[in-house]
């Protein structure tokens, strides 16, 4: 898997990363630590973070709990334009997200933190 590693560090945007990850999902939790650090260190905009952190919740949010919570960090830190982040809200935390607004608000560091950026003046 090193060499995996070693050939991903050349991944310019973190498009490499994602479709490494897509392509490996039953074979690439033992090396999610550094796969996701890739990801932060190339990803400029949180495309790929976000993107990442809605298939492993697609295809096994429990299997991936421990490694989702960081990629939507990792997204939240990059994607300052809020141009991805919004689809996460629906996608990790489901779609009645609103509905739980204010419990996740208060449970949920990340959901809290997404909310607040994308409906910052909407008074909801």
């Amino acid at each position: 898997m090193s060499d995996i590693l070693k050939n991903l560090s050349g991944d310019k945007d973190g498009m490499a990363t994602y479709d490494y990850i897509v392509n490996h999902v039953d074979t690439c939790l033992d090396s999610m630590p550094e796969l996701i650090d890739n990801l932060k260190r190339v990803d400029a905009n949180g495309q790929f973070l976000s993107s990442t952190a809605r298939f492993l919740s697609a295809v096994d949010s429990e299997k991936f709990s421990k490694y989702i919570p960081l990629l939507v960090e990792g997204a939240i830190e990059k994607d300052r334009e809020r141009r991805y982040i919004g689809s996460l809200l629906q996608a990790i935390w489901g779609s009645d997200y609103m509905d739980r607004a204010e419990e996740l608000k208060a449970s949920d560091d990340n959901f809290r933190r997404i909310f607040k950026r994308i409906y910052h003046g909407s008074g909801i």
